[in-house]
């Protein structure tokens, strides 16, 4: 299976560093080898149209159909169209990126009955596999 994640126009990429870290943008249009200009579009994801360093980004598999340098208006009404915040949300890397930034807000408290539930489900497994021997 060959690669398919390319820097291209239309490309949704997952912002890592800087001020926008954490954010999703598109390609709007490729600067040169080391940057691109993105935009959010900044009513739906909150990231101003800027040139940024791939360096600084992560590729999705996701891909938004526009024209190069298209307006925030345009862009707007194409993330509309595919859903993409929607596809966005439900992929795995999302849900693994809430669900990081949900442990990272526990209290001990609550990191305490997370284990005390892992510890319960755990000894329930044990109990099936058991009676399924048997």
């Amino acid at each position: 299976m060959g690669f398919s994640r390319y820097v291209e126009v239309g490309r949704v990429v997952f912002i890592n560093h800087g001020p926008d870290a954490g954010k999703i943008a598109t390609v709007i249009d490729i600067v040169d080898q080391n940057k691109c200009l993105v935009d959010g579009p900044e009513e739906i994801t909150g990231v101003e149209r800027q040139v940024i360093s791939y360096k600084k980004v992560s590729l999705t598999d996701h891909k938004v159909t526009i024209q190069r340098n298209a307006r925030a208006k345009t862009l707007k009404a194409a993330w509309a169209e595919d859903d993409t915040l929607a596809k966005w949300q439900g992929s795995s890397w999302a849900k693994k990126l809430d669900a990081k930034k949900k442990r990272s807000s526990l209290s001990d408290f609550d990191r305490f009955k997370v284990m005390v539930a892992k510890k319960q489900k755990s000894r329930i497994i044990a109990l099936k596999i058991k009676e399924l021997k048997a």
